[in-house]
């Protein structure tokens, strides 16, 4: 009997050891988080994903310490509608924010879509639990809809207490230096149209004053009428891009415009550390939207001319630095414990980004593709990186597909809160998955779209473990062969510019990860059963989404002057805050 007492006594004791990490998760409440959000970074440009050239400790540290996904899916190829899949946990042609057109993201801070007030951010649930949320950095959501000020987009009507960065999105046009970037093609056209007008007018005038032709002054006037109103027109936007859109917010209010590019690193270190000590006695939720690594690539002196990767090398491993000063800050506040900390990018590395022989875009490994294509693995796996210790198992790596979306339904459930009931949620909580209470992700098909249109679908086959891939629609790269889209700088989504297949190019990605290989009826057995699996997937999901009104539609795109953010009086908008600070 005194046998049996003993080994009844040891086998609890076992028990409870066993279990021990579990229970601990009942026992803190509202843990804090700090979202780490890279910008344009590829999977393949950090040391943890396979990189040996780079250098990124600090990040490769979050990899050691917690658990690395190396499938984990943005739920778009390009930032505006990848993040705001991000924040709502839903597809992004759910809430308006793809678009049917080429204007894929959100183009001017004048504009007028962005991310619809009806829709609730995981920030907006945290906020109503009682954490203290704040933003620091790159939004990219919009910021108004009828007038300058009402500020229908902004991150403090989406759950954020506390916003300072940029409201649009960081592009060379903010660099004086720089070349432009924004709509650059377009522009060219637009000054060449310009020109020509100019010089019909101006050989007309010469015309007259010579004799050579008949043509009255009258309509000679109107027509240099024209050719200013025609250059005004759109020089009043694309002139001034520096001034409309390169501008830093601190909640409502412009500190910088334009920015001042040379403190801009400084500025948002600073006030993500300051955020992290003002709320260390409460629960708290910092997303950090890094301006790296998008172009024009903004690196302080300290790192210019440290990597063995040019300018973009340089760019990397100064974020990796700032993800080492957050976590330093984090563990000086005594926090480590009570922390999640995710890091993750908003989609594929930019392959077309060059500017003559200089690689500005990032790199994506042995996947193919890069950003802005919506089917292709390049584009949309990145880096995905969990750290909670003593709640999730260091040094742990999970093969299973996960998305961006699923951070959504688990910061909700870990902050005590529910996800809404009355819409469609299509990430998964990743906490069972995290911990290795479950072995497979709760996700059995992923979608793929580029804008509106749907380019390919992931089905995870739970039983056997494989992930299969079918590709209904795939850019047609330019030149032939090179991988991506050089001779456009982005590969389309419709039209000329891509191919239809029928049936569809099929992958298994578990064992052809790289898509080198499409499989046909002839050399695999279930092509035939897995394209209708898929196809019959593709039905149902169709029947969730419902008509929502176009937030990136040509006239929510465009440039409204009246809905321009301005620090001084329309359209003296100029101010240095910081400088003056």
């Amino acid at each position: 009997l005194l046998c049996f007492r003993s080994l009844l006594v040891t086998s609890l004791i076992f028990g409870l050891l066993l279990q021990a990490p579990f229970a601990q998760l009942s026992t803190i409440t509202q843990p804090n988080f700090v979202l780490l959000l890279a910008d344009d970074l590829g999977i393949g440009d950090v040391g943890c994903y396979g990189n040996d050239t780079i250098r990124t400790p600090n990040i490769d540290r979050l990899a050691k310490e917690g658990v690395k996904l190396t499938q984990h899916i943005a739920a778009a190829p390009l930032c505006t509608p990848s993040r705001a899949a991000f924040l709502t946990g839903r597809y992004p042609l759910r809430s308006g924010m793809d678009a049917i057109n080429d204007y894929r993201v959100i183009f001017w801070n004048a504009g007028s879509g962005g991310l619809p007030p009806n829709e609730t951010t995981f920030a907006k649930i945290l906020q109503q639990q009682g954490y203290s949320t704040g933003l620091i950095g790159k939004w990219h959501q919009g910021v108004n809809c009828e007038s300058r000020n009402d500020h229908c987009h902004h991150p403090l009507k989406h759950g954020f207490d506390y916003f300072y960065g940029m409201p649009f999105t960081l592009i060379s046009d903010c660099q004086p230096t720089e070349a432009p970037e924004m709509d650059r093609a377009f522009r060219r056209k637009l000054w060449l149209s310009t020109q020509m007008i100019g010089l019909i007018t101006l050989t007309a005038v010469l015309g007259r004053l010579t004799g050579l032709i008949s043509v009255q002054w009258k309509t000679l006037t109107c027509l240099a009428g024209f050719s200013l109103l025609f250059f005004m027109s759109w020089f009043s936007s694309y002139g001034f891009v520096r001034y409309w859109n390169c501008i830093m917010m601190r909640n409502h209010g412009i500190t910088e415009q334009p920015m001042v590019t040379d403190r801009t690193t400084s500025l948002i270190l600073r006030e993500s550390i300051s955020f992290i000590e003002r709320n260390k006695h409460r629960p708290f939720l910092l997303f950090l939207s890094f301006l790296h690594s998008h172009t024009p690539l903004l690196t302080t002196e300290k790192f210019l001319g440290k990597s063995r990767h040019g300018l973009y090398g340089d760019n990397v491993e100064e974020m990796d630095w700032m993800v080492g000063q957050v976590l330093d800050a984090i563990d000086k506040e005594g926090l480590k414990d009570t922390t999640l900390v995710y890091f993750a990018s908003d989609h594929g590395g930019w392959l077309e980004r060059q500017e003559g022989k200089r690689q500005l875009g990032g790199w994506n490994g042995i996947y193919k593709g890069g950003k802005a294509m919506g089917g292709w693995e390049g584009g949309i796996r990145v880096p995905g990186i969990f750290r909670w210790p003593g709640m999730l198992p260091a040094g742990t790596v999970i093969d299973e597909p996960t998305s961006l979306m699923d951070i959504y339904p688990t910061v909700v459930h870990l902050a005590g809160g529910a996800v809404p009931q009355d819409r469609v949620i299509d990430g998964r909580d990743l906490l069972p998955l995290l911990r290795g209470t479950v072995a497979r992700s709760a996700h059995e098909f992923l979608f793929h779209y580029c804008g509106v249109h749907l380019h390919a679908v992931r089905w995870h086959q739970k039983d056997t473990g494989a992930v299969w891939k079918a590709h209904y629609v795939t850019p047609i790269f330019s030149p032939p062969g090179a991988g991506a889209c050089y001779d456009r700088g982005f590969c389309p989504c419709f039209g000329e510019g891509v191919t239809h297949h029928d049936p569809p190019l099929l992958f298994e990605l578990s064992q052809d990860p790289s898509e080198a290989k499409p499989l046909s009826a002839d050399t695999e057995p279930l092509f035939d059963t897995v394209i209708r699996k898929i196809g019959r997937a593709i039905e149902e999901h169709r029947r969730t989404l419902t008509p929502v009104p176009e937030q990136l539609s040509v006239s929510n795109v465009v440039w409204k002057p009246w809905l321009q953010p301005c620090c001084g009086t329309f359209p003296f908008c100029w101010c240095d805050k910081e400088g003056d600070n």
